[in-house]
């Protein structure tokens, strides 16, 4: 608190203005182009669409000189394969958006990274996996982005994703670990339930309370009754302090696989966290939160 003004005070409201969108080339992530354009038009932003040329993208078309890439259409490129790989234009998902393309080179994660500071970027949306590099490549550099940069993430569902069309923002679930991003994370998850017209719900991962001994595993009672009471009281205190009247999930054991349940449970299509760059259980598990739940998760 300063001056009197809680920090509640001083996140009043979104303020999305740019939008950086990395993309491979020549496949791309529909749903998330369709979840840029959603939150783009919502919003009046701007998307930066950035790809950074790696040699597979080279062998795939991308210029090898410098005076030819800085010619080279990135976005009517990529309309252009979409179209004859999938049948789809990209075209009705960007039209009437401001988009800005840029070509970088290097290591993905920096140009990324770099590009959101250029950029000055409020937002960077990106798959947690790709489509034609390899997925646990792809999964590295959206793993080293979430670690590196200030800037909130939006990562696709890392799962099978639903047809692009049926995407909206309906039940918001906020993971919260009561560190030192959770004011910050759950005034984001506030305004973007806020603003879509969503359901929120606050979700808490308590420690497990099984254990292990002779004849298998068994759980403690009165420690599971002891640790849901007390994440009670704390969300209690939480929603007094932020004004908000969610809904609350509480969980035991295992965070991402606890809250890949909490998500399926409260139909949510977004999950909130905080899992970066400070200290928390959910920081411990960020990337593996995002390969466990079936929807899109925005770190904040």
């Amino acid at each position: 608190m300063v001056a009197g003004i809680s920090f509640w005070d001083c996140t009043s409201m979104l303020n999305i203005k740019k939008i950086l969108l990395p993309v491979d080339f020549p496949d791309v992530s529909l749903p998330v182009i369709h979840q840029a354009a959603i939150l783009a038009r919502h919003f009046n932003a701007e998307i930066l669409m950035l790809h950074a040329v790696t040699p597979l993208s080279h062998a795939a078309g991308v210029p090898d000189h410098e005076p030819e890439l800085a010619r080279w259409d990135l976005l009517a490129e990529l309309n252009r394969r979409t179209e004859k790989n999938t049948g789809q234009s990209l075209r009705p998902e960007l039209n009437d958006l401001r988009v800005q393309s840029v070509v970088a080179t290097g290591d993905p994660a920096h140009a990324i990274v770099k590009g959101a500071q250029w950029g000055k970027a409020d937002l960077i949306m990106m798959p947690s996996h790709g489509a034609m590099f390899d997925q646990f490549l792809m999964g590295s550099v959206t793993a080293k982005v979430l670690h590196r940069t200030e800037c909130p993430v939006w990562t696709g569902a890392h799962a099978q994703e639903p047809p692009a069309q049926e995407f909206a923002i309906r039940n918001v679930l906020c993971a919260v670990d009561f560190g030192l991003r959770t004011e910050q994370t759950v005034s984001w998850a506030k305004q973007m339930a806020m603003e879509f017209g969503a359901r929120l719900t606050l979700a808490h991962v308590t420690a497990g309370v099984e254990s292990w001994g002779p004849g298998g595993s068994y759980m403690n009672q009165g420690w599971k009754d002891a640790l849901v009471g007390d994440a009670t009281r704390r969300l209690a205190e939480l929603q007094q302090a932020s004004g908000t009247k969610a809904e609350v999930f509480i969980g035991s054991g295992d965070v991402p696989k606890v809250l890949s349940q909490g998500a399926r449970q409260t139909n949510a299509d977004l999950l909130v966290t905080g899992c970066y760059p400070y200290g928390g259980h959910l920081r411990t598990n960020g990337y593996a939160i995002i390969c466990a739940v079936p929807i899109p998760v925005l770190n904040v």
